[in-house]
């Protein structure tokens, strides 16, 4: 569901860009929003699952989620009733807030739960391999956010065209909370962090999210973040400003090519660590998005248009690998370490309006310098988690 989420912004921002002339930093703010919740709203989050248990942080997150949503449809009924379309932009972006929070809420609470329920030395094959299924909803939204935006209609029409699918998605998440309500999962409390590894067993719990694992990952998980949501802000904008594809063309190719990829590369990366270790993986994956971000920037046509593809193929792990990996440095702490690696998810605010100012004020292209140096750093990060291999 989040995935679907964030993945419809990524063809939502063209057509917002489109629909109310904005140019690519003011287009930002879409994602921008969405993002930010996530700095704003992780640590309230943290404290809802410590109140109220993994459960608890779920079932908020879906309700935010939901509401948020449905919330479109009135919005955007009033914009077409009252023709001033530019006036509800903002009104967009708010509510993109709320789904935000909402996002946060279920990050904050699913991804730990996964890792922690179950082995330790098999969790970050079992996170990737449960974010494969997130994957799916990679593929859905710019398909989905596809056929609704780009169909051709014009005037204050296309407003409406944003209510449908959110309205949709809205209803089948308040659906799914309610039967989450009634469902019955396992809780699982702090005392699987006794079981330390080598180097966590010299750490006071009290200074744990101060292990270098720890705090390293918190940084290569920004950097990442960031690099997703800007190379996903501006692959349409990329492909019909360095092509004669439509919008509408290039959002299949987002959906199913890009995205398509992504899902492919998860599972993969879940199979290659049951046989190579996590760094190792992660490494080769950065180094791949990192060759594939610098033709993106130095070349054009068919080259620079595959290259994206290396990139959703290699970045697809980075996520769950790290933040697992991240967690191995927080002894005891789980809860409240995955609140502050949620927090990281701002960096999907940061990237694309600094992309859209460097596209404003340069070339699209040149734009693509953020997310390699993301990637390089990624890279860095995960060579350097080789002097630690005996606990990874």
């Amino acid at each position: 569901m989040w995935g679907f989420a964030h993945a419809v912004l990524e063809v939502l921002n063209p057509h917002l860009k489109n629909l109310f002339g904005l140019n690519h930093a003011n287009a930002s703010w879409v994602q921008v929003a969405t993002y930010a919740a996530y700095f704003l709203m992780a640590i309230p989050a943290g404290k809802i699952i410590q109140r109220w248990g993994y459960r608890g942080g779920v079932l908020t997150g879906l309700v935010l989620y939901g509401v948020g949503a449905l919330l479109f449809l009135p919005i955007c009924l009033w914009g077409v009733k009252a023709n001033n379309p530019v006036a509800i932009y903002p009104a967009f972006v708010g509510l993109l807030f709320v789904i935000g929070c909402g996002l946060t809420c279920l990050e904050t609470s699913a991804n730990p739960y996964v890792t922690v329920l179950g082995e330790k030395s098999s969790a970050e094959q079992r996170i990737n391999l449960a974010q494969s299924l997130n994957g799916l909803g990679w593929i859905c939204g710019p398909f989905v956010g596809g056929l609704f935006f780009f169909g051709g209609e014009t005037g204050t029409g296309d407003i409406a065209t944003v209510a449908t699918p959110y309205a949709v998605v809205g209803i089948f998440v308040l659906l799914v909370a309610l039967g989450f309500k009634f469902s019955k999962l396992p809780e699982v409390d702090e005392d699987y962090d006794e079981e330390v590894g080598e180097y966590e067993s010299s750490t006071p719990k009290s200074s744990s999210l101060m292990n270098p694992v720890y705090i390293m990952g918190v940084v290569a998980l920004f950097l990442y973040v960031a690099a997703q949501t800007g190379v996903n802000s501006n692959f349409v904008a990329y492909f019909t400003e360095y092509s004669s594809i439509s919008r509408g063309e290039a959002s299949l190719w987002l959906s199913f090519g890009g995205m398509g990829l992504f899902f492919v590369g998860r599972l993969c990366g879940s199979w290659l660590m049951g046989h190579v270790k996590a760094w190792k993986v992660l490494l080769i994956y950065a180094i791949g998005a990192t060759l594939g971000s610098l033709v993106i920037i130095t070349c054009r046509g068919i080259v620079s248009m595959t290259a994206f593809f290396l990139v959703y193929l290699c970045e697809s792990i980075m996520f769950p690998t790290i933040f697992s990996l991240a967690l191995r440095g927080a002894v005891g702490q789980t809860k409240r370490a995955s609140s502050y690696l949620i927090m990281t998810i701002v960096g999907g605010a940061v990237a694309p309006l600094l992309m859209g100012c460097i596209a404003d004020s340069s070339t699209l292209a040149l734009a693509f310098m953020i997310p390699l140096l993301c990637y390089v750093v990624i890279a860095a990060y995960a060579a350097s988690l080789k002097r630690r291999v005996e606990i990874m």
